[in-house]
């Protein structure tokens, strides 16, 4: 049976909400960034004037600045953020119950069961479009198609404020032509080995043997290779599903540059305390430990290590990560910021069960004071009690890593 899905994309999100409330903002070049003073100074989302002139997602403030000198720079406003995201998804769940977020501002829409009430799925995207303009006072793209992979593509085809059908009798046409970096999950890594065998549409992608693909790609080139088909059979999950947690991570630019390995040891402390307190909340462990790192022309890593025994304790995991960068990281420049990541997530009371098995008890003992130090954080707040180690610098001892927390859910479910 064919599915109807939509997929809908709030424009320039944060800075069309941000037009939204300040009308005198509306068609001024804005953008969205983190704190100047504590050099989170990146473009988080640029209006379209803004856009029109250069500036970029990702973008330091300052060279976005030198593209549009007159730029508006604003502070993120969070709740705002996610209060917009959740009055306009009250919209999406007026036409279907199968609703899945991908982020604050884009959601997925299977409407397969709602065109007997509502009408086509253009017509269905035609009314959430305006009622979204009407109600939020912000705009939409939408992408109409019968698979998740292509409804994206389709949003992402024209903007703003924009419908665009894709499916079996245009795809060819409007899909084959675009770069293959417009692909879902063709990052900049996957997009340099597709370009440098010749691939660089999504129409080329799609003639590429699966097995040419495996072998460049692994199991990814075959997943690639069935979203360029169009061929994406993937579901849309229930507004009421909740998601399996897989892993907790949690990243910060720094105040300033990281130039040593003591630097870098500070912050993976500072970090994998909040990483193994948001973990000790979801009464879980991890079974891999991640860092990412990027230093100062932006330039990226990411490597991870299987753990032979789970944890939730901050020290063994900034000991793993330290591990981790200390063979990957050779400093051929400072670093401008740094993440961690517990990932295999698993019960913590399975683990407690092994762990007697494994007469870990200096492990169990670590963890059990750092479930001291929380609940003296949730009744004083965070930054209530913290190692003296930190203190070592008090620009990076400013950070509040609590605040930085996120959970990745990806389109894969990790």
């Amino acid at each position: 049976m064919s599915r109807n899905i939509l997929h809908v994309d709030v424009n320039a999100f944060y800075a069309s909400v941000e037009q939204q409330r300040r009308p005198e903002l509306r068609d001024k070049p804005v953008a969205v960034c983190g704190s100047q003073e504590e050099r989170h100074g990146i473009v988080l989302t640029a209006s379209y004037p803004a856009k029109r002139r250069g500036v970029k997602t990702g973008m330091a403030i300052w060279q976005a600045k030198q593209h549009c000198p007159d730029l508006i720079v604003l502070p993120p406003d969070m709740s705002e953020y996610m209060r917009i995201s959740r009055l306009a998804r009250d919209i999406y769940e007026r036409y279907t119950d199968q609703v899945e977020p991908f982020g604050l501002d884009e959601a997925w829409l299977d409407v397969t069961g709602s065109v007997g009430i509502f009408g086509s799925p253009m017509k269905i995207a035609e009314e959430i479009s305006e009622r979204v303009k009407y109600e939020l006072g912000i705009t939409v793209s939408i992408g109409v198609s019968d698979n998740k992979v292509t409804a994206k593509l389709g949003s992402d085809y024209k903007k703003p404020d924009a419908i665009t059908r894709i499916e079996r009798d245009n795809y060819e046409e409007i899909v084959y032509p675009l770069p293959v970096e417009d692909l879902l999950y063709v990052g900049p890594a996957t997009s340099k080995k597709l370009r440098s065998v010749g691939i660089s549409t999504i129409g080329r992608l799609a003639e590429t043997s699966d097995d040419f693909l495996q072998r460049r790609l692994g199991k990814m080139g075959l997943i690639l290779s069935t979203f360029a088909k169009g061929m994406d059979v993937s579901p849309v999950l229930k507004t009421d599903h909740i998601s399996t947690i897989k892993s907790v991570g949690n990243s910060a630019t720094t105040p300033r540059d990281l130039v040593n390995n003591e630097d870098v040891h500070l912050m993976l402390i500072l970090l994998s305390e909040s990483v193994c307190s948001r973990m000790r909340e979801l009464a879980s462990k991890c079974t891999v430990v991640e860092v990412s790192v990027r230093n100062t022309e932006l330039h990226s890593f990411t490597r991870q290590r299987k753990l032979q025994t789970p944890t939730c304790s901050s020290l063994e995991m900034a000991e793993v990560a330290l591990e981790l960068f200390r063979a990957n990281y050779h400093w051929e420049l400072p670093i401008r910021s740094i993440g961690v990541r517990g990932a295999g997530l698993v019960e913590a009371s399975e683990c407690d069960q092994l762990s007697l098995f494994l007469d870990d008890a200096q492990r169990q003992k670590r963890e059990r004071i750092e479930g001291v130090v929380d609940g003296i954080r949730s009744r004083f707040g965070y930054m209530s009690i913290q190692r003296a180690a930190i203190f070592a610098d008090p620009q990076l001892a400013g950070i509040r890593p609590k605040e930085h927390v996120v959970h990745p859910v990806g389109y894969f479910g990790r």
